[in-house]
């Protein structure tokens, strides 16, 4: 991943219902892509308001949150912007998670948010498509 690539403005959407994960998120994002604007939902409802009146390029989401769950928001957002990238950044890591993560052209990166794992991300967003 080039310097070049990271300096595009693009827009991040951190979708958690974890404060904590949120924050350690976005810290990793603020630090290695200062020029990202970074936006937060702690619900798949939010998130679909806030992709819906200013679309993200990219998206981190969780599974389990309360409401819509991360799939389903997920393919909601995928049918109204064909070209968003997701990564499904979750502790849910049964199989059944990452066949459907997989069914649904979604990058799956295992929680805990840490340095590595959101480096994981964050390459996996900026990879050509």
């Amino acid at each position: 991943m080039s310097q070049e690539e990271i300096s595009l403005p693009r827009t991040l959407l951190i979708v958690d219902d974890s404060k904590v994960s949120r924050m350690r998120i976005r810290a990793f994002f603020v630090s290695h892509c200062p020029q990202w604007t970074i936006q937060e939902a702690g619900s798949g409802d939010e998130a679909i308001v806030l992709a819906s009146s200013s679309p993200p390029d990219f998206v981190t989401m969780d599974v389990n949150m309360p409401g819509m769950s991360g799939f389903e928001t997920a393919q909601l957002m995928q049918v109204r912007n064909p070209d968003i990238r997701i990564v499904m950044l979750t502790a849910n890591i049964q199989e059944g998670s990452r066949k459907a993560a997989e069914s649904l052209h979604i990058h799956f990166v295992a929680k805990p948010a840490t340095e590595a794992s959101l480096q994981q991300a964050l390459d996996y967003l900026l990879a050509p498509p």
